[in-house]
C-alpha cells in the first residue's frame, strides 16, 4: 500500500513537471498588444520601411553633415588671400601696360612703312634736285643727299624702336602667361584671364 501511493506520488510529481514552459505560458496574464502611433491628419499608421542591406552599410551610406573645419577649409580654397589679390592686380597693370606698347608698336610700324615708301621715291629723283622733307610739323627743301641721309637715320632708329617694343611686349606677356598658370591652378574656371 505504501509503494503504491510513493509510486503515483512521483507521477503525480513527473506529470506537473513535465511540461514547465506550457504551465509558464499558462500562469501569465495576458499582455495588451502595443498599437502603433497614427498620424494626426490621416489617422493611420506611418508605414516604416527597412533597408534590404546590413545595418553597417546602412551608417555608411547616411548623409553627412559639414562641420565648421569642413566648411572653413572650403571657403578658404575659394577665398581670395592677399597674395591672390596682388597677382590679379599685377596682371592687370601687365595687360594695361601691353596695350599701350601694342599701339605704340602699331605706330611704329606704320611709320617704318611711310619711311620705306619715301626712299623707294627719293630713288628716283634727281641729285641736283630739292626736294621738301618733313621734320616735326614743318617741310624744308633739303638736297637730296641731305634728304636721304637724315631718312636712313629715321629708318634706323623706328627699327630700334620697334625691337625694343617687340622684346618689352614679349616680356610682359611671359609674365603674363606665368601669373596666369597660378592664378587657373588656384581658382580654375571661377576667373577669367583671357584677354
Amino acid at each position: 500500500m505504501l509503494s503504491h501511493n510513493i509510486n503515483s506520488s512521483h507521477r503525480h510529481a513527473r506529470t506537473t513537471h513535465s511540461n514547465p514552459i506550457s504551465n509558464a505560458q499558462t500562469n501569465q496574464p495576458a499582455t495588451r498588444t502595443k498599437q502603433k502611433p497614427k498620424h494626426k491628419r490621416t489617422g493611420k499608421s506611418p508605414v516604416q520601411i527597412k533597408p534590404n542591406y546590413p545595418h553597417h552599410i546602412a551608417k555608411m551610406v547616411q548623409p553627412r553633415m559639414l562641420t565648421k573645419a569642413d566648411e572653413t577649409s572650403a571657403n578658404d580654397e575659394n577665398e581670395v588671400r592677399r597674395e591672390d589679390q596682388e597677382k590679379i592686380n599685377r596682371f592687370s597693370r601687365l595687360h594695361q601696360r601691353q596695350t599701350v606698347l601694342e599701339e605704340q608698336l602699331k605706330g611704329k610700324q606704320k611709320d617704318k612703312e611711310d619711311l620705306e615708301e619715301v626712299s623707294m621715291e627719293l630713288e628716283l629723283a634727281d641729285e641736283d634736285e630739292l626736294v621738301p622733307y618733313k621734320i616735326g610739323d614743318s617741310f624744308f627743301q633739303l638736297p637730296l643727299s641731305d634728304a636721304q641721309g637724315m631718312l636712313s637715320a629715321s629708318t634706323e632708329k623706328i627699327d630700334t624702336d620697334v625691337t625694343k617694343l617687340e622684346d618689352s611686349i614679349g616680356e610682359l606677356r611671359e609674365e603674363m602667361q606665368q601669373l596666369k598658370v597660378a592664378l587657373y591652378a588656384r581658382f580654375g574656371r571661377s576667373i577669367n584671364l583671357e584677354t
